[in-house]
């Protein structure tokens, strides 16, 4: 189960927004194939490791990260390929939380003579398919607020430098991250104050990167870096109904989407924004600030996940750019809480990662239905 899992986790990137799902097949301790699944309207990974290991899977044991479908969508069920290839006992860690799976896919087994199996690492296969679980709940990604600080909380100095807080090293591996995400996400103010590109080092097969800018009055210029590569590496901006026509009639006119959102007191509502990201298939979302991009998402509930890199240096200064903005919480009660962290070194620098505790209910938020999202 731990290599099914594994080998799931080759998906990030490109299978949303369908779950990561590995799939192995064993006999007598002996793995005779493995699979995962690369992308929507492609084989599931059950089908793929069947299709590979062909005769040999009669009586094997199947292993896989998820309950396998029972229904028909761009792919058959994958419940009939496991019986018709013989397998006699099915192991999984979860069901697939989808109603039209949820247990039907283990019935159905059983139901034609399978052995099943279920809750191996139950919890190691929730870590690595949140992503699904939540955009399958609610119909948003799974938020991941990334950002390069000093020890004393600092990203930028009163001049808006921040070029490089971090090490060279650090920096290759936070451009790693992006290759997990379908989309980044950055507040205008970092894209006037840094002029960033925004890529990731492609991979053959996995879509193109979406570039996310949050811009309520369209302020980004046609000559900025994201503008001009908007042709090569799609690039969305967001933005209200207080934007100048004009200003959104440049932002298409060289590539970019652009989509009008609701503000509230002149900014973009960003859990709107979030929700339009899932109407896109956007199932993982990496945001790279700034302060404010970050405070909105914690104030709100809306971000689930902090990997923060910590350089061994001090910035100081009441004018400094924070790791954090806006009014910040009266009581420390209210402060965000973070679990599961994990650390590491990285070059000279410190990475933490972490999950992060919210206090706030999402479906007070955003009032909204909840959206089922079929594995297919």
């Amino acid at each position: 189960m731990r290599r099914a899992i594994a080998v799931a986790s080759l998906g990030l990137g490109s299978a949303a927004p369908n779950p990561l799902v590995g799939a192995v097949v064993a006999r007598a301790g002996k793995v005779l194939g493995q699979a995962y699944h690369r992308r929507a309207g492609e084989l599931h990974a059950e089908a793929l490791v069947l299709e590979r290991v062909g005769t040999q899977g009669r009586r094997a044991t199947l292993y896989t990260n998820l309950e396998p479908c029972c229904h028909t969508g761009r792919t058959p069920p994958c419940v009939d390929n496991i019986v018709r290839a013989g397998i006699s006992r099915v192991v999984v860690p979860m069901r697939d939380p989808n109603p039209k799976v949820n247990g039907r896919g283990l019935r159905y087994l059983r139901r034609r003579g399978v052995q099943v199996h279920v809750g191996l690492l139950r919890g190691e296969a929730v870590q690595l398919n949140r992503a699904f679980l939540k955009y399958n709940k609610t119909g948003l990604p799974f938020v991941t607020i990334k950002s390069a600080a000093t020890l004393d909380g600092r990203i930028a100095t009163v001049a808006g430098d921040s070029k490089w807080i971090t090490s060279a090293e650090t920096r290759k591996h936070a451009r790693l991250l992006r290759r997990e995400h379908e989309a980044l996400m950055i507040g205008v103010g970092t894209a006037l104050a840094d002029d960033p590109q925004l890529t990731a080092f492609r991979v053959k097969g996995r879509p193109p990167l979406l570039r996310v800018v949050l811009d309520s009055r369209a302020r980004l210029p046609t000559t900025s870096a994201l503008a001009r590569g908007a042709r090569q590496h799609p690039l969305l901006v967001f933005c209200t109904a207080l934007a100048p026509a004009a200003a959104l009639r440049q932002l298409s006119s060289v590539g970019a989407s652009v989509e009008v959102l609701p503000h509230y007191k002149g900014r973009i509502d960003i859990g709107r924004a979030l929700e339009a990201l899932g109407r896109r298939g956007i199932t993982r979302l990496l945001v790279e600030g700034g302060g404010e991009v970050h405070a909105s998402l914690l104030q709100d509930g809306l971000a689930d996940r902090l990997v923060l890199y910590l350089a061994p240096r001090l910035m100081g200064g009441r004018d400094s750019r924070p790791l954090i903005g806006g009014a910040g919480p009266r009581l420390l009660v209210e402060s965000y809480g973070l679990r599961q962290v994990r650390s590491c070194r990285v070059g000279s620098d410190w990475l933490i990662d972490a999950d992060i505790v919210s206090k706030i209910q999402r479906s007070s938020i955003l009032k909204r239905p909840i959206t089922q999202i079929a594995y297919s």
